[in-house]
């Protein structure tokens, strides 16, 4: 098993991009009362904040759905969308900041049939938790875990082993087709290789910023 250690809070007092790369390899952990859920993160997108046409806190919007993407990082945003589906985020940076981190998918590492439970009717296989929508129904989340701090208790995201620049994909985000210039930045990234990213896969080698 990978490490299960909490990230210490500096990993998310950092730019969402900076971030987004860095959970890829990480674990997501979920307790159940049946028992315990692990996944590793393989897909993430960045949302940059207040100058970002594809954040919720564009123009510095803040509602009661958002209002959770302003606390500081290291806690989580729920949201739902299309009245249906609930999408995960990790927020970034420090307090009043307004960024964050979609996560879109990831590899099941223990607790395969607790997921299965969560998508009943869902093939078995690699990409049971491929779209942000898909994980959070695998990990039973919804708005009860919105504000969480992720650094403890029933969901908690885990040190595990991050991945090499050499391995991570980038490409624009999924969805964001209305945002202008922003539709086109490349904040979206992926494990090269790994079965569970949704699609559109990203096929863009990843050069670093730094």
């Amino acid at each position: 098993m990978r490490s299960l250690a909490p990230l210490p809070e500096a990993f998310y007092l950092r730019p969402a991009d900076v971030v987004a790369r860095d959970l890829l390899g990480r674990l997501l952990v979920r307790e159940l009362p049946e028992g315990r859920i692990v996944v590793r993160l393989v897909e993430t997108e960045a949302y940059a904040g207040p100058h970002d046409r594809a954040s919720h806190a564009f123009g510095g919007r803040r509602t009661p759905r958002n209002e959770s993407m302003y606390l500081a990082g290291g806690h989580a945003y729920v949201y739902r969308i299309y009245g249906v589906h609930f999408c995960l985020n990790v927020v970034t940076g420090p307090r009043d900041a307004g960024i964050a981190v979609l996560l879109r998918a990831a590899e099941i590492v223990e607790g395969e049939e607790l997921v299965r439970r969560g998508r009943p009717g869902a093939i078995a296989g690699p990409r049971l938790l491929a779209g942000p929508g898909n994980l959070t129904k695998g990990l039973a989340i919804d708005l009860a875990q919105d504000t969480v701090a992720l650094d403890r208790g029933a969901l908690r995201l885990a040190a595990g082993e991050p991945v090499a620049e050499s391995a991570i994909l980038t490409g624009p985000r999924v969805g964001c087709e209305s945002a202008g210039e922003a539709a086109a930045w490349p904040l979206r990234f992926a494990v090269d290789g790994s079965r569970a990213v949704s699609s559109p896969r990203p096929r863009l080698r990843f050069a670093c910023l730094g």
